[in-house]
């Protein structure tokens, strides 16, 4: 019964995607097996939404969004949403300051900061080790990209995991098994995207290093 749900619900989407959004031509690829589209399609909705508003915009190139249509259509609707998740909690207020940091590219004439989803190689060399990055935010949410030298992006992860897991485990509590899977879930991606976004962190999104003058006496 739920697959068939899945399919009326995908198949009503593809009725309304007319390739106006950058996600429309994920949604409608041939390439993009029912499952990559089921999980595209609520971005396909909320393009609609947010490309018709300026207070959504987002402050990344690409946007949340066609980085979210990307990252599922190029690793698969688990993986791929782990990734979009990651990517959430990077656009928060503090995105830009850390974008300054590691003298990140801007995209023009919009200015919006340019992170890609692939990287060919890392800007800046590290003495952070992307294993024990991701093994941290493996025990506790955040606390990777903390030791990795974002913290404030820690605190936001953390929070993105803790919202949900408190939300699911009281729905729980109270017998309300299908609202308590569903955040279950929402905890679930976000953690996989902790231990994602807490790898990368330590690998790609470092600053130069600072020189520490030596003072003679």
């Amino acid at each position: 019964m739920p697959k068939i749900l899945i399919h009326i619900f995908l198949i009503t989407g593809l009725g309304y995607a007319q390739q106006n959004y950058p996600a429309d031509t994920v949604l409608v690829s041939p390439q993009a097996n029912i499952f990559e589209k089921s999980a595209i399609l609520p971005i396909v909705a909320w393009q609609r939404v947010s490309y018709n508003s300026e207070l959504l915009a987002c402050q990344f190139y690409p946007s949340c969004s066609n980085y979210g249509a990307l990252a599922i259509r190029n690793y698969g609707p688990i993986i791929g949403t782990a990734i979009t998740a990651d990517r959430i909690v990077r656009c928060n207020p503090f995105a830009l300051n850390y974008h300054y940091e590691m003298h990140g590219e801007f995209h023009y004439p919009d200015y919006r900061l340019v992170d890609s989803l692939e990287f060919s190689q890392t800007r800046y060399l590290s003495n952070k080790s992307p294993i024990l990055a991701a093994g941290l935010s493996t025990i506790l949410p955040g606390t990777g990209r903390m030791y990795a030298g974002r913290f404030l992006d820690g605190l936001m992860g953390l929070w993105m995991v803790l919202l949900p897991g408190t939300a699911a485990y009281g729905s729980l509590q109270q017998g309300q098994s299908m609202k308590g899977n569903f955040f279950t879930g929402i905890t679930l991606i976000f953690w996989l995207g902790e231990i994602y976004g807490a790898y990368r962190t330590a690998k790609y999104y470092q600053g130069p290093k600072r020189r520490v003058k030596s003072l003679g006496i």
